[in-house]
């Protein structure tokens, strides 16, 4: 049996790839801050799918917490085939209106983060010659959209590009760009959606199943609904400057995770 680790488990896309990877019969390593939560979501889906679900608390906007993760995802001894990175966060407010130290918070959680945990699988996957990953961006990263967007961006870039240098290696790597999905981001980061056309939210269930398709397929990047491929496809020809003041009506509700 297969085992993959998420990070950002207990709500949100973590959640339903959790609910997703336990149906299919997937043990699971669960990540994230609160530790009841957590147990709560363990116990929940080994009674329901009777898989086994580990619980590992972590910060990953600290030190102690990317090493553990990155800990676990090295272990030989208890491999981990398949890694979600999931974790991330939205910051309310325009540039210079956020505190620097909730930016750099969001930059160690969607950048170092990613990259040190990409790198802790795959170094292990390659030596197996199998697994995967899954870097959850935000069609964001295509728009200009401050941190959040750039941090996204980033994710994009790495990604496919890790992916070029493993080809053939065994080890397939994606990023998913979801656009806004129904869960608890805005809330917790304090952003109305009052303003976001019913028809442009989706259902975190589907999208992962999408996701996982994308990847069975050898995908590289996902965009895993046809209104988003749309309406990225009319963002490549739209000129930067116009999309950089539409995008800003939205302040940073343009986050979807």
């Amino acid at each position: 049996m297969t085992t993959a680790l998420i990070t950002g488990s207990t709500a949100g896309i973590g959640a339903a790839f959790a609910r997703r990877l336990a149906a299919d019969g997937h043990d699971l390593v669960l990540v994230a801050r609160d530790t009841k939560r957590l147990t709560d979501q363990a116990t929940e889906l080994h009674d329901r799918h009777g898989i086994e679900a580990e619980v590992l608390t972590a910060d990953l906007s600290t030190e102690a917490g990317i090493e553990a993760v990155a800990a676990r995802l090295g272990d030989r001894r208890s491999p981990v085939d398949l890694l979600i990175n999931n974790a991330g966060f939205g910051n309310k407010g325009r540039f210079l209106e956020v505190p620097m130290a909730d930016e750099l918070t969001m930059l160690k959680v969607h950048v170092e983060a990613v990259l040190r945990l990409t790198s802790a699988a795959t170094a292990a996957m390659r030596e197996r010659g199998r697994g995967g990953v899954v870097n959850v961006a935000s069609v964001a990263a295509f728009v200009p959209r401050g941190t959040y967007g750039a941090s996204k961006a980033w994710v994009v870039q790495f990604t496919q590009g890790a992916a070029r240098d493993l080809a053939g290696s065994g080890v397939r790597l994606m990023a998913l760009c979801p656009g806004f999905v129904r869960t608890e981001f805005h809330q917790r980061a304090g952003m109305g959606t009052d303003n976001i056309p019913n028809w442009m939210w989706l259902d975190a269930d589907k999208l992962v199943a999408a996701a996982l398709a994308d990847l069975a397929r050898g995908k590289t990047l996902s965009i895993p609904d046809p209104r988003y491929k749309a309406l990225m496809g009319l963002v490549k020809v739209t000129p930067r400057g116009l999309l950089g003041g539409v995008t800003s009506k939205t302040g940073r509700k343009y986050g979807p995770q």
